[in-house]
């Protein structure tokens, strides 16, 4: 007879609700930076392409600090790794206050890599937390699970940008909104650290170790980290994966504007709509990784996302919006299971592990500059370039996923 795993242990309910709101966190923190592309293009008279650098700010962060952020995990533990990332995440959202104040876009991207330094942290930190919070064989459903949390704080960021931002007025007192909502996030980031330090967090076995009645054989012992190729190629995935991302996300209300005919509010509002289709799909992600095995899944939403891409460059008014819509919904899986795939049978080099693929995210911070390039002639057009992203994702989906032994 065999025995089904848990989802988790009793143990670790508390833990894995407080880590889990740490994705929604950074979520909300994400997707208000594509709405500040639309309103520092109407305060600060920037271009498209010039706007893109608010994701080479954020994303380029990852570059940075996923490694450190690695190493300090692996030196004080998990808990202590989510405290050091709470901490920069809520003194760089501090820091639009002063940026604020000198109307300075250098000064705002200062503000904005070191936000990103705190979700980087968070990110390499949290991604193998939740997997070492039961056995392996469920780790893809737990972090599909927590990102669904991701996909909702998606929703609630361009709520609050449409409607504290882009629904006033386009002249730089208007930025007056950009210091009361970073304020709020700083002060709710606080508090989440405040509340995280009293939790008890139980001893965990080494994340994505394989237990005695799992089917998975173990990593080569002395193998090293490099020569797990199903882990290389997760980071060459990943950082394909985040620069499609950040492309679509960053240009959505462009679209709007551009193609639809929208007002900047509206756009806004419609991107709500937009995340909540990755909701949508990391729910049935979730549920349908009970049937279906995390790689063909992931292979079949990559796909998707190309014939997508396609239809959305053809600037076909509703056909081509709603298949714009439809991008996310196939985007939805991808983050966490690449993230879990590369984590594989990797034991004693999880963690490391864990900061190369966060690293990856930094294809979030050139894409957006290439994508805007274009977008400054065809918004609609530039949305040819995710096409080659997904298709990596597809080919590491088909074969490169593969844990091998020796």
């Amino acid at each position: 007879m065999t025995q089904k795993t848990a989802f988790t242990e009793k143990k670790f309910i508390v833990t894995f609700i407080f880590v889990t709101s740490l994705f929604l966190l950074w979520g909300v923190a994400h997707s208000i930076s594509d709405v500040l592309n639309k309103h520092f293009q109407n305060v600060l008279q920037l271009s498209k392409s010039q706007s893109g650098l608010i994701q080479f700010s954020v994303f380029g962060a990852y570059f940075f600090m996923s490694i450190p952020a690695g190493l300090f995990m692996k030196r004080f533990g998990y808990k202590n790794g989510v405290m050091l990332g709470l901490l920069l995440f809520a003194l760089g959202a501090f820091l639009f206050v002063p940026a604020a104040n000198r109307v300075s876009f250098p000064f705002f991207r200062f503000a904005l890599f070191i936000l990103g330094c705190g979700m980087a942290t968070l990110e390499t930190v949290a991604h193998p937390f939740i997997a070492a919070l039961g056995q392996q064989q469920t780790s893809d459903r737990r972090i599909n699970f927590s990102q669904s949390f991701n996909a909702l704080g998606t929703m609630i960021g361009p709520a609050l940008g449409s409607n504290l931002l882009l629904a006033g007025a386009t002249g730089t007192g208007n930025l007056t909104s950009v210091k009361t909502l970073y304020t709020g996030i700083a002060g709710v980031l606080v508090a989440v650290a405040l509340a995280f330090a009293f939790v008890k967090v139980p001893a965990l076995s080494a994340a994505h170790e394989l237990h005695a009645d799992e089917a998975q054989p173990d990593a080569a012992p002395g193998k090293k980290l490099l020569h797990h190729h199903h882990f290389v190629w997760a980071a060459i995935a990943q950082f394909f994966n985040v620069a499609a991302q950040a492309g679509t996300w960053g240009f959505f209300i462009n679209y709007g504007h551009d193609v639809m005919g929208f007002s900047d509010a509206r756009a806004g509002n419609y991107m709500i709509l937009f995340m909540a289709m990755m909701a949508l799909g990391r729910i049935a992600g979730t549920w349908l990784m009970k049937f279906i095995a995390p790689n063909k899944l992931l292979a079949a939403f990559a796909f998707g996302s190309m014939v997508m891409c396609c239809i959305v460059a053809q600037g076909w008014g509703w056909v081509s919006f709603s298949a714009l819509l439809m991008i996310n919904f196939f985007f939805s899986i991808m983050f966490p299971t690449i993230f879990s795939l590369g984590l594989k049978s990797l034991g004693r080099h999880t963690q490391q592990a864990s900061s190369f693929i966060s690293m990856g995210v930094v294809g979030g911070a050139f894409f957006p500059f290439v994508m805007g390039l274009i977008a400054n002639h065809n918004v609609a057009t530039a949305y040819y370039l995710p096409v080659v992203c997904y298709l990596v994702i597809f080919l590491f989906a088909v074969r490169f996923y593969q844990v091998k032994q020796g």
